[in-house]
């Protein structure tokens, strides 16, 4: 999903080629070096402190870079040049949003700041151009809502110098399979579609597999043998006149819905994601034991040995495509399950919890590290927010504070045990996510009535 427009909504749709010659998948994987190239340029150039303040417009951009001359030496079609200069500063552009959201998080839990040290470095963090002057040491006009603060501003801007060299990650294109193309440098012909070469009128020929044409930007992914391609398309936003009932709901691992009504849809999600996730740990188990074999062949000089191990035991094609498989029939399952809920619900107004934020990057276990690796939670809220808006539904996030250990029925503290939730005060005996999914409801309908 790309944005909104209207009464439309931009979603893709996948388009793949027939089986290319090994010469066409060279030159398209061409492009998209030459396209990860031009990011990475990109990245160098603009990603650091010095250019924060001059990312819009991206033409300027564009053109300083083109003035460089990498496009010429690289020999990329302005079609690919364009669209690879603005993701690239789309990608830096989010970089900086981290960064702020994080150097937010830091001044909220300093115990050494005061409220008004507070004030004063928010209101700097929403003001592009002065915290890109405090950045770069220039001159700048205090804000008004900063005037009457009793700070010291010297101080304070140094701990934002500080903390933003700390976390700023620049961003890297790594090895791209990929290239975006504008419509100026595609065309199409009998089932074909024509790709420009930079070249003036020569292009070469991608057979499809189906007859969908787009006028709009392509982002072709280069596979081993063929391309998929990534077409973006309008999609009429519905109206149901008979969708007016308001459902809370508890995302879960176990099950992917439980509604406050007690009914659930995507019941034993989690066996599907834990049944692949057993059977990746035995596969990873087994390739670990052939890789030690590999590197002892190599240890002892046997490279003939070791290198066959490698081609034919540790490739990664079947792997791979294994994975993707069991991915693609695991969202097929949760796109189904959303659309039952909407279908039979018939919600005006979908509430859920927003996710809590773990800060820990690693779990105890390297059983429960590979299940979160595997959790589909960021999908399932995708696609739930992705359906909410074809189907014209409002769906509202509620802070999930107090919607985990608390009482449903009396509102104390009890216990998540195995079996489920367990009251001491009041007795009541439920499901964690029942209990969680009436606690949503139960915040949401006191936040409306205050």
């Amino acid at each position: 999903m790309a944005g909104k427009k209207g009464n439309t909504l931009t979603k893709t749709v996948w388009q793949y080629t027939e089986v290319l010659p090994e010469d066409t998948i060279d030159f398209l994987r061409g492009l998209a070096e030459g396209y990860g190239k031009i990011k990475n340029y990109t990245y160098k150039r603009y990603s650091g402190i010095k250019s924060f303040g001059r990312l819009t417009p991206v033409y300027d951009i564009m053109g300083e870079i083109r003035r460089s001359g990498i496009r010429t030496q690289l020999g990329l079609p302005s079609a690919c040049f364009d669209p690879a200069v603005v993701d690239a500063v789309s990608d830096i552009k989010s970089m900086w949003a981290v960064v702020r959201s994080k150097l937010g998080n830091l001044i909220t839990m300093n115990e050494n700041l005061t409220d008004e040290d507070r004030i004063y470095l928010r209101t700097i963090l929403k003001l592009d151009k002065t915290y890109a002057a405090i950045l770069n040491h220039e001159d700048y006009e205090m804000p008004k809502k900063a005037k009457d603060l009793e700070i010291d501003a010297e101080r304070l801007n140094n701990l934002l110098r500080r903390l933003t060299r700390k976390y700023l990650r620049k961003p890297e294109a790594g090895q791209s399979d990929y290239f975006s193309i504008t419509p100026a440098g595609y065309a199409y012909k009998d089932g074909v579609l024509l790709i420009t070469t930079g070249i003036h009128g020569k292009r070469i020929p991608i057979p499809l597999k189906d007859n969908r044409t787009s006028d709009r930007q392509l982002k072709i992914f280069v596979r081993e043998k063929d391309a998929a391609i990534a077409i973006p398309v309008e999609s009429r936003i519905k109206m149901h006149h008979d969708y007016t009932n308001t459902v809370y709901v508890h995302i879960g691992y176990k099950d992917m819905f439980t509604l406050s009504n007690g009914n659930v849809y995507g019941a034993s999600l989690g066996d599907i994601t834990a049944e692949e996730t057993e059977r990746l740990t035995e596969k990873n188990k087994k390739r670990a034991r052939i890789r030690s074999v590999q590197k002892r062949s190599a240890e002892s000089g046997d490279r003939k040995k070791a290198d066959n191990i490698g081609v034919n035991n540790l490739g990664t094609q079947k792997y791979d495509h294994q994975k993707d498989k069991e991915r693609a029939k695991t969202q097929i399952f949760i796109n189904a399950a959303i659309n039952r809920m909407l279908a039979a619900e018939k919600p005006e107004r979908v509430v859920i919890a927003r996710p809590v934020k773990v800060h820990k990057t690693k779990l105890p276990s390297k059983s429960a590290n590979r299940k979160m690796t595997r959790n589909f939670n960021s999908y399932i809220r995708e696609r739930l927010t992705y359906k909410c808006r074809m189907n014209s539904i409002e769906l509202v996030e509620i802070h999930s504070k107090g919607t985990g250990n608390i009482c449903s029925c009396c509102g104390a503290e009890g216990k998540r045990t195995a079996s489920g939730f367990v009251c001491g005060s009041c007795g009541l005996q439920s499901t964690t996510a029942l209990n969680g999914a009436k606690n949503i409801e139960n915040k949401y309908k006191n936040m409306n009535s205050k």
